[in-house]
């Protein structure tokens, strides 16, 4: 694990007992008995999702009113009944907390109430509660989005304004000038590898060897892999290792860190999120949605193209499932879409009449 992996989840095992302290026993010992099958993001989450709903309860539900949050029992959670849980679907989709709205779309709902369905299934195991009512209700449907991904001409747009500054504002050039290779190179990482933009803020100078054009990375799961990359890839991070990058190492905190902010400080996921979006959306304008995710997406999609190998896809991207993968193939469909409309004709001009002046052919005349 890079020094990188192991400062972030020491960051949020700290922030996940912060939660645990305002919450009951039931609660605690619930994220303990997961500690060896999960990784500290998964834990901050379910001890955020956990305290969402003991706040609901206590505030929501009237039989719930004069309960505490330190003080729900054991037994208090297997007072919940099935309509209590409904309720808390439809009060997900909006609410206020500490004078701020909340919505959640049916995926944030989804994810929800799968670590209530966690939490319920170890209180059932344990038998602290004598049924698991959280079976009862359904998850939320889940619609699947297209995969929204740039196109070819889009992605050498996006590198061309980073190369000239061309198209950004004179505050943005103003950045530019002094950012321009390093962002080349981010760029060029997520679509030459697929890279994840958490596994791109923890490469450290050493992962890399030119020798093999590959990487060490570690997964969000926690594994390590290998990534390889391309000639073209390659030159673009030499460029940023000679230029920038190892000209700075004097002046930095983390001085193994590949990718540094104006700070020289290791680059955070939100600077690498904002720089990635700020590029994308002068390329592809109409995408308002792009970010480093989607790079990932249009690599997967490319590489599709390339080898119709769905289970390369899978390999090189980091997928458990395939299922998973299969998302960017079917983003495949859409070009078959495309090529279909191309190749249905309503008329054909040698045999029926032009469209321009409605007067017969010559073929016809």
């Amino acid at each position: 694990m890079s020094l990188y992996t192991d400062e972030r989840a020491k960051s949020l095992t700290i922030l996940t007992r912060d939660i645990l302290r305002e919450l009951p026993d039931a609660c605690n010992e619930f994220i303990l008995s997961i500690a060896d099958t999960t990784q500290p993001l998964t834990r901050y989450v379910y001890a955020g999702d956990l305290k969402l709903f003991c706040e609901y309860l206590i505030a929501e539900v009237p039989s719930f009113a004069n309960c505490k949050l330190l003080t729900l029992s054991h037994e208090d959670f297997g007072r919940v009944t099935v309509r209590d849980l409904r309720n808390y679907m439809d009060y997900l989709s909006y609410y206020i907390k500490n004078n701020v709205e909340r919505t959640n779309s049916d995926q944030g709902k989804m994810r929800k109430l799968s670590s209530l369905r966690a939490f319920y299934e170890f209180l059932y195991k344990s038998e602290y509660i004598q049924s698991d009512v959280s079976k009862l209700v359904d998850l939320p449907k889940r619609h699947e989005k297209p995969i929204l991904r740039m196109e070819i001409d889009e992605v050498a747009r996006m590198l061309d304004y980073v190369e000239t500054g061309e198209a950004l504002s004179d505050r943005q050039k103003k950045y530019n000038e002094h950012t321009r290779v390093r962002d080349l190179a981010i760029l060029t990482l997520f679509l030459g590898t697929g890279i994840r933009v958490s596994e791109l803020v923890g490469l450290n100078i050493e992962d890399i060897n030119f020798e093999l054009n590959a990487f060490m990375i570690t997964r969000k799961g926690g594994d390590q892999a290998v990534l390889y990359f391309s000639e073209e890839v390659a030159d673009v991070i030499k460029q940023y290792l000679t230029e920038v990058r190892k000209k700075l190492t004097p002046q930095v905190e983390d001085e193994k860190a590949l990718f540094l902010s104006l700070q020289n400080k290791r680059i955070s996921v939100r600077a690498v999120q904002m720089m990635v979006k700020k590029y994308a959306v002068l390329a592809a304008p109409l995408k308002k949605r792009l970010s480093p995710h989607k790079l990932r997406s249009t690599f997967g999609t490319n590489l599709y193209n390339e080898t119709g190998d769905i289970y390369l896809v899978a390999d090189v991207l980091g997928h458990s499932d395939v299922n998973t993968t299969r998302r960017h193939y079917a983003a495949m469909s859409d070009e078959h879409r495309r090529t279909a409309a191309k190749r249905v004709k309503l008329r054909d001009n040698s045999y029926g009449t032009t469209i321009e002046n409605n007067e017969p052919t010559p073929e016809n005349s």
